[in-house]
């Protein structure tokens, strides 16, 4: 997905949002690999890189040619081999069968024409034992992010959540703007 208008750059963004602590919260680690859906320009993908180690892999997707363009030229001036990028709807694609550790949603899960659909093919990406993390905006006034109406509740998110057949497991606050769902299938 690409990123929303009031994204100016990483820096700014990282005033108010720390993916590194996020990735290691929701349980990152070296080996695992980490599929990040709606990934732009790779705020989440990269750290993730970085985390999961040459000992693992990243998959990132996005509808955007130019974000996963810039995460691809990124990802070479650091030396990160361990990225594996492509350009399409995740309406209709699926990066691999059963092979990811997690499947994380960076603050995109609103943007999708059918979060339902999108759901259910993270969880044919999902390890028997993966975990599924939206991380998204809580749907109350700020300054930041999209407008209130196209945002999900957690429980609006939580529903379509069930509805692709996963289990929450959690459901915890992110900073200030945020909260995050994990849930198992």
């Amino acid at each position: 997905m690409t990123p929303h208008k009031f994204f100016h750059d990483d820096e700014e963004r990282r005033r108010w949002q720390n993916p590194e602590a996020i990735l290691v919260d929701i349980g990152l680690r070296s080996g695992f690999t980490f599929m990040d859906i709606g990934c732009g320009d790779g705020f989440f993908a990269l750290p993730a890189a970085r985390l999961v180690s040459e000992k693992g892999k990243v998959y990132g997707l996005d509808v955007d040619d130019e974000a996963i363009g810039r995460l691809k030229e990124k990802a070479v001036k650091e030396g990160l081999r361990n990225l594996n990028l492509k350009v399409g709807e995740a309406e209709d694609t699926i990066l691999c069968e059963a092979c990811a550790d997690i499947v994380f949603f960076g603050i995109v899960l609103h943007d999708f024409k059918d979060p339902v659909r999108v759901l259910m093919n993270a969880k044919r990406m999902l390890k028997p034992a993966g975990r599924l993390i939206n991380l998204d905006w809580k749907k109350e006034p700020m300054e930041l992010g999209p407008p209130l109406r196209i945002r999900f509740s957690e429980e609006e998110a939580g529903r379509l959540i069930k509805e692709a057949s996963f289990r929450i497991e959690a459901i915890k606050e992110a900073g200030p703007y945020h909260c995050i769902i994990v849930a198992k299938p």
